[in-house]
């Protein structure tokens, strides 16, 4: 009997994200904000509640700072840039975007991450824990 070959593993690539944001969202993760890295370091805590988030996300065309899948929320951290007219417009129309995509975003400035992160963490879980499951529909 011939010896089997062993065939490598296709790529599992994903019809949802592009090798262009892959590779976005890679960068981004290796060049995250200070307050980028206190968030992410809170909101890996979670998963012991049940809320798994993932950062530098792809959701639809965008990359989102940080998502929770199974809650449909997203959490963004926002730098002084968000505060010019022209960001706060692309802002508005991208959060009306991903909304219509039945997720839920939540927005908070930089400096509320480092300076209160308490106040970060309960105002995640409060509408983290008010979001039924996206899978199951249940609370």
């Amino acid at each position: 009997m011939a010896p089997a070959t062993i065939q490598p593993h296709p790529r599992r690539g994903s019809f949802a994200r592009s090798d262009t944001q892959i590779a976005k969202a890679r960068e981004l993760r290796r060049n995250e904000t200070e307050s980028e890295e206190t968030a992410w370091r809170l909101l890996r805590t979670f998963r012991f509640q049940g809320f798994k988030f993932r950062r530098q996300h792809a959701v639809d065309r965008y990359i989102v700072d940080f998502c929770c899948p199974r809650r449909r929320l997203i959490v963004e951290l926002d730098g002084s840039a968000h505060a010019q007219p022209s960001q706060a417009k692309h802002d508005a129309s991208r959060d009306a975007k991903l909304k219509r995509l039945g997720y839920t975003i939540m927005r908070f400035p930089n400096g509320m991450v480092l300076e209160a992160p308490e106040l970060f963490v309960r105002k995640v879980l409060d509408v983290a824990w008010s979001l039924p499951n996206a899978f199951t529909g249940e609370l």
